[in-house]
């Protein structure tokens, strides 16, 4: 079943076109990495999903229903949550008040649900009362992953998760990501730590100046000499 349907999205910013016809798909229970240089258009293509940004044309369906245009309140509640890669905590709040902040439009009891976080991010628990702004930068990553999951949505997208974390932080990330996964939680990812993110990913796309230039499954993508030479470092 596809969860996500992006189909030939051309949008930018004012009148810098950044997509040049791009087009993805997720389906249910995938790990989906989008990998590419700096200016390829990945966050921009993120933004348009969530419907931060407004395509010019092309379409974006999530679960079959078109979404190209809606506003990012509504395209929460059809159950996409989105996690940028900075500023993604409230750092005044501590991190069970960021919780329950991310439960801001369900109508049931969240306790439930925060209970259900601690157990993907034991460590949240423990310093549920302490100030984001306290945590470490792999924590509030936790924190920001964990809101995002309050929701309890069928698509998460994650801009960059191991952005500026120590080594052993990273690790510590993809496997949480795993962890989601397992939860039947589809996710669509951009990541510059892309050997990593490619190993967990079920499928992955290589954008370049604005345009789709490969795709396939993880391990192709990670086999494929090319790639690796021009994308992976190799």
């Amino acid at each position: 079943m596809i969860v996500l349907n992006v189909e030939n999205i051309i949008a930018g910013y004012g009148e810098t076109e950044i997509l040049h016809g791009v087009s993805c798909k997720v389906e249910k229970k995938e790990i989906v990495t989008i990998i590419g240089p700096n200016g390829a258009g990945k966050s921009t293509l993120m933004k348009a999903i969530l419907g931060l940004l407004k395509p010019t044309q092309g379409k974006i369906f999530f679960s079959n229903k078109d979404i190209t245009g809606k506003n990012p309140n509504q395209i929460v509640q059809e159950g996409i949550c989105y996690v940028p890669q900075s500023d993604n905590v409230f750092p005044s709040l501590t991190v069970e008040e960021n919780l329950e902040m991310g439960a801001f439009i369900r109508r049931d009891g969240f306790r439930e649900k925060i209970n259900e976080v601690y157990q993907i991010f034991p460590d949240l628990k423990e310093k549920r009362k302490v100030k984001a702004k306290k945590l470490s930068g792999g924590q509030r990553q936790m924190v920001a992953m964990g809101r995002a999951l309050m929701l309890d949505p069928a698509l998460l997208l994650l801009d960059e998760p191991s952005a500026g974390l120590a080594p052993r932080l990273v690790q510590t990330i993809f496997n949480k990501i795993i962890q989601i996964n397992e939860k039947e939680v589809s996710i669509l990812m951009v990541e510059q730590n892309a050997r990593r993110a490619l190993e967990i990913s079920h499928r992955g796309y290589v954008l370049a100046m604005g345009h789709n230039r490969f795709e396939g499954s993880g391990e192709d993508i990670l086999s494929n000499e090319e790639i690796g030479k021009l994308y992976l470092g190799e």
